[in-house]
């Protein structure tokens, strides 16, 4: 069986349960669920601080945990399926079921259910919530505080243009594996746009290049993927793009044609295609 090892619980000592017949391992046992206890917390290649940061957790998105040593637990993202080391400091038992996410681009809770008291956070837009009180405007989430109810939307409720989502991120820098408000790369922002609609999507730009359906550079539309070997980008109408990149290290809008431009005289070369979704 081929199997891809960012999305993959497995590895020759040990695998997922699920996997046994299907993968081979010296091993296998069953995951244990838990929940990203901070805001953000960084999925790495190796269990080591200084790792390589492949994608993070948001508040509140589970982790399967599958091994835990010297301070880190190797797992996978139950959101987006992605397999790596998150610190053990990060995670906590498994909390409720979210009733909302984060609805806001970030937002603060509080300790008390009011604004004069110690912000914690910020948590960024997708972060998951389980509310078990409220108070005035003020909405009590498990595991952290009280969100200003406003910032939160109930799970299953979505928004319907991704591209505006994106929009909102504008400025946002530029952060290798990042997928919140204060740091994300590009295909962290396509995800997190698809996911605050409702969409499913894979973290990585060759996964999100067989998304859809293929489409003519002479035949544009909004919201349609524009897709480099390991970039991608968002079209706002035909002529511009948005995307999280390293050449402004933000996310960015600039005409397309000027992109191509640029990245083309780089060792990225021209796009690889243009996908609609």
């Amino acid at each position: 069986m081929s199997v891809d090892p960012r999305n993959t619980l497995a590895r020759p000592d040990l695998a997922a349960r699920s996997l046994e017949g299907l993968v081979a391992a010296g091993a296998y046992a069953d995951p244990t669920p838990m929940t990203a206890a901070v805001a953000a917390a960084p999925l790495r290649a190796a269990p080591d601080g200084e790792a390589e940061q492949v994608d993070q957790l948001l508040f509140g998105e589970t982790f399967e945990v599958l091994e835990e040593s010297a301070g880190f637990c190797w797992g996978q993202a139950a959101r987006d399926g992605y397999v790596g080391f998150v610190a053990r400091a990060d995670l906590a038992p498994l909390a409720p079921a979210p009733t909302h996410r984060v609805a806001a681009i970030r937002t603060y809770a509080f300790k008390d259910p009011s604004i004069k008291s110690r912000a914690l956070g910020p948590y960024s837009l997708g972060a998951l919530v389980s509310v078990e009180a409220r108070e005035g405007r003020f909405a009590k989430a498990a595991g952290s505080g009280w969100f200003v109810e406003e910032h939160l939307s109930p799970i299953g409720v979505f928004e319907t243009d991704f591209v505006a989502v994106a929009q909102r991120f504008v400025g946002a820098p530029y952060l290798w594996g990042g997928r919140e408000s204060l740091g994300l790369d590009c295909s962290g922002l396509v995800q997190q746009a698809l996911l605050a609609c409702g969409r499913a999507c894979p973290r990585d730009t060759d996964q999100q290049a067989l998304m859809g359906q293929a489409v003519q550079a002479d035949a544009l539309l909004r919201g349609d993927l524009v897709f480099w070997r390991g970039h991608v980008g968002i079209l706002l109408d035909a002529d511009n793009i948005l995307h999280a990149n390293a050449h402004h290290m933000a996310v960015a809008i600039e005409p397309l044609a000027q992109a191509v431009s640029r990245i083309a005289a780089t060792s990225t070369g021209q796009p690889t295609g243009y996908r609609r979704l």
